[in-house]
């Protein structure tokens, strides 16, 4: 929970009441400003998925990530099935600069020790290395394009 002008807090996806409002936060990040096309924002992934949300006082979803772990991570990290994979993190456009973000990665970080990983690997778009990096995230292997954005494999211990 924060404190100041925008309390809220982070945690695991409830039920499909969250779960959509998670999809609108992509959908409105992903789609609607960085223009990704709509049918590969949403994958086969999401079904398994550990998705987390941030979520204001007033129940308003303002942010949203997930954790891949397993199998389905394996194509993510090189197939450590030691390392989860955290991606699709999106923060509502009236929620940035807030820590709403940070407090997310945290959230998946925990899960993903709750499910005994090690660490956890993201793709970063290259806009977002130092936030990454910031939390102790550190880049590795050449930038690459996903859906027309340059990215960079990033890694944290946990």
């Amino acid at each position: 929970m924060t404190a100041g002008p925008l309390a809220y807090t982070t945690r695991p996806v409830a039920d499909e009441q969250d779960r959509a409002a998670c999809f609108q936060v992509r959908k409105e990040v992903f789609v609607g400003e960085q223009n990704v096309p709509e049918e590969i924002e949403y994958d086969a992934h999401d079904a398994d998925a550990l998705h987390v949300i941030a979520v204001a006082a007033d129940g308003t979803a303002l942010g949203t990530g997930r954790l891949l772990h397993g199998p389905a991570a394996a194509s993510h990290t090189g197939g450590d099935p030691a390392v989860g994979s955290l991606g699709r993190l999106a923060v509502s456009k009236e929620a940035r600069g807030l820590g709403v973000g940070a407090a997310l990665v945290r959230a998946i970080e925990d899960a993903a020790r709750s499910h005994g990983l090690t660490a956890v690997d993201l793709h970063a778009q290259t806009h977002a290395l130092r936030f990454y990096a910031r939390l102790g995230y550190e880049p590795y292997g050449p930038e690459f394009m996903d859906a027309g954005i340059p990215h960079r494999a990033m890694r944290r211990t946990i």
